[in-house]
C-alpha cells in the first residue's frame, strides 16, 4: 500500500492524472495533487485554458502539481449542490495500444463541446488547434 510519504513508480502518468482528477471531482474536493511531469503540466495548462479547471500551481517542496477544480452551482431542492465542470475524462491512447490520427480523422467530442488532447510534433494541443494547423498525432485523452 502506498502512503503519501512514499512515491511509487507510475507507468502511465496521464492515466494516473485523469483518475485522480476524476476521483476528486466525484468526491467534490476543491484541490487535487498529482505528480509533476512536463506532460502533466502541459495537460493541466490545456484544461485551465479550456475552462475545465480553475487553475493549477507547482508545489516546490513536494514536486507536485496542485489543481484547483472548477464547479458550477446547481440549484436543487433545499439548497445548492456543486456540479463539476468536468463531466468525463477518458484515456484514448494507452501504453499497450497507441492511437494515432491525422488531422482529418481526429474525433469530435459531443459536437465540439468537449476536447481531445493530442500529442503532435509541435507539442501538446487540443483537437481544434491540431485541425486548424493541419497536423495529427497521438490522441491522449478526451474531456467533456
Amino acid at each position: 500500500m502506498l502512503t503519501s510519504k512514499t512515491k511509487g513508480f507510475i507507468h502511465d502518468s496521464i492515466s494516473d492524472m485523469l483518475t485522480r482528477i476524476r476521483n476528486a471531482s466525484l468526491a467534490k474536493k476543491s484541490n487535487v495533487q498529482i505528480p509533476h511531469t512536463k506532460l502533466n503540466q502541459e495537460i493541466a495548462q490545456i484544461l485551465e485554458k479550456e475552462g475545465f479547471i480553475q487553475n493549477f500551481q507547482i508545489s516546490l517542496e513536494s514536486n507536485d502539481i496542485i489543481i484547483k477544480l472548477k464547479y458550477r452551482s446547481k440549484k436543487a431542492y433545499k439548497g445548492k449542490t456543486k456540479e463539476s465542470c468536468i463531466t468525463n475524462l477518458r484515456r484514448i491512447s494507452k501504453p499497450g495500444l497507441r492511437i494515432y490520427a491525422n488531422h482529418r480523422d481526429i474525433p469530435r467530442v459531443l459536437g465540439g463541446t468537449g476536447i481531445v488532447i493530442v500529442s503532435t510534433p509541435s507539442g501538446i494541443m487540443t483537437d481544434r488547434e491540431a485541425r486548424l494547423r493541419g497536423i495529427g498525432g497521438e490522441l491522449l485523452c478526451s474531456v467533456w
